[in-house]
């Protein structure tokens, strides 16, 4: 088994959490260095918590498109990219995306754990 349904499962369970918002079950999903690379840059997994906690940041949607996910496995590494459509809340306002995102996975003794996140605005 190479591990790709373990993964798809793994991706699910992280999107239910970022939709709950629940910090600390979100972070069981990323390394201790995991980065967000978005079009503002490099950003931390500390902040991107923090944020989550504080409540500054919800979601209420996370979605991949039907048919986009894409599932990699190479040793333990993997690659997962889907399109992923999204409602956040930041600053008082509601932001819709429709992104392009890949998350880059290890293997640890414990399961698969994300070590970066890269999401790319999706184009009509």
């Amino acid at each position: 088994m190479d591990g790709t349904e373990e993964l798809r499962a793994q991706a699910q369970a992280w999107r239910r959490a970022i939709v709950a918002n629940e910090a600390e079950e979100i972070g069981r999903f990323m390394t201790e260095d995991w980065v967000l690379v978005d079009e503002d840059g490099v950003g931390t997994r500390e902040r991107f918590l923090s944020l989550v906690s504080s409540g500054a940041l919800t979601h209420s949607r996370m979605e991949p498109v039907p048919g986009t996910e894409r599932v990699r496995v190479y040793g333990d590494t993997a690659a997962i990219t889907a399109r992923v459509v999204n409602t956040a809340h930041f600053g008082g306002r509601e932001f819709h995306a429709d992104e392009w995102t890949t998350d880059l996975y290890h293997r640890t003794g414990q399961g698969w754990i994300c070590v970066l996140s890269q999401v790319t605005p999706a184009r009509e």
